[in-house]
């Protein structure tokens, strides 16, 4: 019997625990909120009890009691109607009291704005469709969603550091608090309409663990995830990551490739961002209305109208075709990797 009822303390304490956590700092107000209602209600059927008053009469005895403004009562009180009236005013204006302090500690810490912030934000996101989401802002995440965000692609920040938070909010930038491994949070972020998704944790468990879930949130997303090791880019495939990247090597093959060739690493440089000359490196896919689908590269005239290169062609089972020949064909799907500027890009872009 002791056993049984210290089982039953015990989970009644771990349901306490976790409401706590889950009210976090509105749990005095909405604390301090139930307890006027209650003793409101208590009032009212005391007075309906004790006095024999029709409900109005008690409701109207109970809001002149608890808001101390000195109203004569409704009628003579007797000696149990006073007695009860004592302990309303006692416990109603000590609850009153409470909930005037918890109020107040809200506003005095800001939480009231963090929560009228935190939920313009969500509805920032909620608006967000085929974005990015970047889970992790340091100094990966921190670069990857500097880029993506030049290229004005909405891109989303899951992060759970408060500091970072801050400057994310300073920044403009969207994100979401929390922890990138959980459910909540990757669909508060928007994972099921989202395009792609980055694991850029520090950790590599948690980038796998993240991949993981994404896959199974949402199948069809394109994930990049970041790797500690070349040796570990296959347990983060095995998760569904279609691509994996270790940014130490990435770095020193970029490095090398400056020694080596210091004109091409510049090139591909300027073509990958915007510089001095307006020369852009962009893919474009065909969709199934575009004007030039199923025509060659010499009816589609993509150089003569645009002044764009083609560099190569992904078909859509995945074949890539390096400087295609004037007759190959682009279809439904294909992908073309061209260069030229961004005003031609655009134009092109208009067609597909």
């Amino acid at each position: 019997m002791a056993e049984h009822r210290s089982r039953r303390l015990l989970r009644l304490h771990g349901r306490a625990v976790r409401l706590h956590h889950r009210l976090g700092s509105w749990g005095p107000l909405i604390g301090g909120l139930v307890a006027l209602v209650t003793v409101f209600c208590l009032g009212v059927f005391g007075y309906m009890q004790v006095e024999g008053w029709s409900f109005f009469d008690s409701l109207y005895q109970v809001v002149i009691t608890l808001s101390t403004v000195g109203f004569q009562e409704v009628y003579p009180l007797t000696r149990d109607g006073r007695i009860l009236t004592m302990l309303l005013i006692v416990s109603g204006v000590g609850t009153f009291a409470y909930l005037v302090g918890s109020f107040t500690q809200v506003l005095v810490e800001g939480r009231l704005q963090q929560y009228l912030g935190k939920r313009r934000m969500q509805k920032i996101i909620d608006s967000l469709s085929d974005h990015v989401i970047i889970c992790g802002y340091g100094r990966i995440g921190a670069v990857v969603a500097r880029e993506i965000l030049a290229e004005n692609v909405a891109a989303v920040v899951i992060e759970n550091n408060p500091e970072i938070i801050r400057i994310l909010d300073e920044q403009g930038i969207p994100y979401v608090l929390g922890d990138a491994t959980a459910d909540e949070t990757l669909l508060a972020a928007g994972l099921t309409r989202a395009k792609t998704l980055v694991a850029a944790l520090t950790q590599e468990a948690a980038n796998v663990y993240v991949t993981l879930t994404a896959r199974q949130l949402n199948p069809s997303i394109r994930i990049v995830a970041r790797a500690d090791a070349q040796g570990h880019s296959q347990r983060l495939e095995r998760a569904g990551a279609d691509q994996v990247l270790v940014p130490h090597l990435y770095g020193g093959v970029r490095m090398a490739q400056s020694v080596l060739r210091p004109t091409v690493t510049s090139f591909l440089e300027l073509a990958g961002r915007s510089g001095t000359i307006d020369l852009q490196m962009e893919e474009l896919q065909v969709g199934e209305d575009s004007e030039i689908v199923n025509q060659n590269l010499i009816d589609a005239r993509i150089r003569p109208r645009f002044n764009l290169i083609v560099i190569a062609i992904k078909k859509a089972n995945d074949e890539m075709i390096f400087n295609p020949q004037p007759q190959a064909v682009l279809e439904a799907g294909d992908t073309m990797i061209l260069v030229g500027s961004k005003d031609n890009l655009d134009g092109l872009r208009e067609i597909l």
